[in-house]
């Protein structure tokens, strides 16, 4: 089913640019790997060693934060957008 995955700014320079990504997917896990295999560099910026989300970046699935849900296997349908938002820090 296809969906499409929202790349922030951040990461848009390992993406050729591009703002969405659209995938076929049926879970956020399978969804990540897409865009990981296509996109060289996305996968370690997005997922630690250990193949777990980043602890500074949030995984929504349209309104929802995976970690509310099933986390990586959040069942995801057609239509559905996953947005990826890295944490901002900083400051004096």
């Amino acid at each position: 089913m296809s969906i499409n995955v929202k790349i922030p700014s951040p990461l848009r320079g390992l993406t050729g640019g591009q703002a969405e990504v659209p995938v076929e997917a049926e879970t956020v896990d399978e969804a990540l790997k897409q865009v990981s295999v296509e996109f060289s560099g996305f996968g370690e910026k997005v997922l630690d060693e250990g193949g777990q989300v980043r602890r500074f970046i949030n995984i929504y699935v349209n309104e929802d934060n995976i970690k509310d849900r099933d986390d990586l296997g959040t069942a995801i349908q057609a239509g559905d957008t996953i947005s990826i938002l890295p944490s901002i820090a900083g400051g004096a």
